[in-house]
């Protein structure tokens, strides 16, 4: 059993966890070790549970060299 509660994550995301969890299974993996895989996978895709606020789905960076103006000479 995973550790931690599930309560967080929103019903698409335990969906998914489920279908990921079933695949596992059917490939001989034993259930704990399934539901383990399945929901590092749902972390891994989605970055965790529920998320609110706006600017969320990406992570960008401002540094970038190919973003930065160069000044005129």
């Amino acid at each position: 059993m995973a550790r931690g509660s599930k309560r967080s994550y929103t019903g698409k995301q335990k969906r998914k966890a489920s279908k990921i969890e079933t695949g596992y299974r059917k490939r001989g993996v034993s259930k704990g070790e399934a539901e383990r895989r399945a929901w590092a996978t749902v972390n891994k895709q989605d970055g965790g549970g529920k998320k609110s606020g706006s600017g969320r789905k990406r992570k960008t960076k401002s540094t970038h060299k190919s973003t930065r103006r160069k000044s005129p000479r």
